[in-house]
C-alpha cells in the first residue's frame, strides 16, 4: 500500500487489494445465515481453533475477508524470513515436518505451511467475505453484516488478530509532498522503491530487515532507530530462540508482564553496516519545510539493543551452569562501530532521499465491534485468556493473550484449545438451561 500524507496530517491508502476479491472456498453467494460458532478471521489463529471446533463436533463458520495466510502473501517482502525456527511452527496437530527444522522459513513456505495445516482437515471457511459490523442482538446473541448478508451467531470468535491495518505517525503528512511513502506491508523489494535514497523509520523486526535488503542492493539508506531490542540469531551452539524456549521465556504468563528477553529484531547489527555506510540517526521526531528532525538517542538507541542481547546471553550462562549441559563457550559481541554524535535534521532533498519506508507497526482496528463492553477505557479488548465479559463473544491471537507466545506459531495451540473447550462447555450448559426452559433452536 502506497501512501500519501493527507491534508490533516494522516495518511491515507493510494492503492490497495480489493477486500473480497476471491469467491468463498467451495462456497459462493450468501453465507448459511445461522450458526452456533462464527469465527472472524481465516488466519492461523482461526484455523486453529476451527481445527479444535472441529474435532469437538461443535457447528462453527470461518469468515475470511480475503484468502487464507493474506498476510503472508501479500504483506511482507520478497526477502522476509520468521524470526524463530521452523521447529517453533507447531500449530495444532501439524507441526513443521520439513527438512530445515533449524532454518527460518520464507514468506511463500509460511503460505505454504498455513495451507497445508487448512487442508488437513477442512475448515468450514469461506474466503471473501468481510465482517463490517457486529453487535448484540436477539435469541441469537450476535449479528454479523458482511459483503454477503447478515450472519446470526449465538458464539463469535474475532480472530483478527492485532496486525490488521499499518500505522504510520502522524507527523508523515507534514513531510515533502515529493517524498514517495510506504510502510513495511506493502514494501517488496528495492526494485519497487523509486531511485534516491531511502529513509527506513524503524528497526524493529520489518525495519531491521528492509534496512539491510536496500543497503544489499546498493541503496544508499538512512535508518531512524528506536528503542527496540535485538538478539543473536545463535548462542552457544543454538538458536536462541530455542533457548528462550528452554529457559521458559516463551510460557510468560501475561500476569507476570513483559521481561528483559522481550527482543523480536533478527540478529541484525546495525553497527556493521554503519561501517559499510548505512547512515543511523536517532528516533524521528518531526518533519518541516522539506527537513526531517531526530531525537538524540542514536547512542542510547544502540546500546538498549546491545543490553537487551547481553541480558539473554547472561541467562543462557546462567542456566548453562546450573544445568551442566555441554554448551561451548562463546565470546560476547564487541561494538564494531560508535557514533560521532547524533545528527539531529537532515534536508531530504540535499540528502538525495526521494521514498520513506514506515516500518512503525500494525493496530488492531476493531472499530467495527459496536458492542462496548468488549473492551476497556482504552479501547482494547477487556478479556481473560481472550474470554470477554460478553457471553460468547472471545477474542483470539492477540499478542499476550496468555503468554509471549500466544499469537504465534508456537503458542496459538494452546490459546485455541482453551477457548474451543470453554465453547463447547457454555454450549453444553446453555442446552442444559433450554431443556429445562422449555426451549428449541432449529
Amino acid at each position: 500500500m502506497l501512501l500519501r500524507p493527507a491534508v490533516n496530517g494522516r495518511t491515507r491508502a493510494l492503492c490497495s487489494g480489493p477486500h473480497g476479491a476471491r469467491s468463498a472456498r467451495g462456497r459462493s453467494g450468501r453465507v448459511s445465515p445461522d450458526r452456533d460458532v462464527i469465527i472472524i478471521g481465516g488466519g492461523h489463529a482461526g484455523l486453529s481453533i476451527s481445527k479444535y471446533l472441529k474435532d469437538d463436533g461443535v457447528d462453527h463458520l470461518v469468515l475470511e475477508r480475503n484468502r487464507i495466510a493474506h498476510a503472508w502473501r501479500e504483506e511482507r517482502w520478497d526477502s522476509f524470513r520468521l524470526v524463530t525456527p521452523n521447529r517453533e511452527c507447531r500449530l495444532p496437530d501439524f507441526p513443521y515436518n520439513g527438512p530445515e527444522p533449524d532454518g527460518h522459513m520464507r514468506k511463500d513456505e509460511v503460505v505454504d505451511y498455513v495451507e497445508a495445516f487448512a487442508a488437513s482437515f477442512g475448515p468450514p471457511l469461506h474466503e471473501g467475505v468481510d465482517v463490517r459490523a457486529l453487535r448484540c442482538v436477539g435469541s441469537y446473541a450476535f449479528v454479523l453484516e458482511t459483503n454477503r448478508g447478515p450472519v446470526r451467531a449465538r458464539c463469535v470468535v474475532v480472530a483478527t488478530g492485532a496486525y490488521r491495518d499499518a500505522k504510520v505517525p502522524a507527523l508523515a503528512g507534514d513531510v515533502d509532498a515529493n517524498v514517495v511513502h510506504l510502510h513495511a506491508s506493502s514494501y517488496r523489494n528495492p526494485q519497487d522503491v523509486p531511485a534516491g535514497d531511502v529513509l527506513v523509520v524503524g528497526t524493529g523486526q520489518s525495519g531491521s530487515q528492509i534496512a539491510v535488503d536496500l543497503h544489499r542492493a546498493g541503496r544508499r539508506v538512512h535508518v531512524s532507530t528506536c528503542g527496540a531490542p535485538r538478539i543473536a540469531r545463535r548462542y552457544r551452539g543454538r538458536d536462541v530462540a530455542s533457548w528462550l524456549e528452554v529457559l521458559g521465556v516463551l510460557d510468560r504468563d501475561v500476569d507476570d508482564g513483559p521481561g528483559a528477553f522481550d527482543a523480536d529484531a533478527r540478529d541484525v547489527d546495525l553497527r556493521a553496516y554503519a561501517r559499510e555506510g548505512m547512515l543511523l540517526y536517532g528516533r524521528l521526531t518531526g518533519a518541516r519545510d522539506g527537513r526531517v528532525f531526530f531525537a538524540n538517542d542514536l547512542v542510547a538507541n544502540l546500546a538498549s539493543a546491545d543490553l537487551a542481547m547481553d541480558r539473554i546471553k547472561d541467562a543462557i550462562d546462567a542456566y548453562v551452569a546450573r544445568s551442566g549441559i555441554d554448551a561451548p563457550p562463546e565470546a560476547r559481541y564487541r561494538a564494531v562501530w560508535q557514533p560521532a554524535g547524533s545528527v539531529r535534521e537532515l534536508g531530504l532533498a540535499r540528502a538525495g532521499i526521494r521514498s520513506i519506508v514506515w516500518c512503525t507497526g500494525f493496530a488492531a482496528a476493531h472499530d467495527w465491534i459496536d458492542i462496548p463492553a468488549a473492551f476497556d477505557e482504552r479501547a482494547r479488548p477487556a478479556h481473560r485468556r481472550g474470554v470477554t465479559l460478553v457471553p460468547g463473544l472471545y477474542f483470539l491471537g492477540l499478542p499476550w493473550q496468555h503468554t509471549r507466545g500466544s499469537a504465534r506459531f508456537f503458542g496459538i495451540a494452546r490459546d485455541a484449545r482453551f477457548l474451543a473447550d470453554h465453547i463447547r462447555a457454555s454450549a453444553r450448559n446453555r442446552a442444559i438451561e433450554n431443556l429445562e426452559n422449555g426451549l428449541h433452536f432449529r
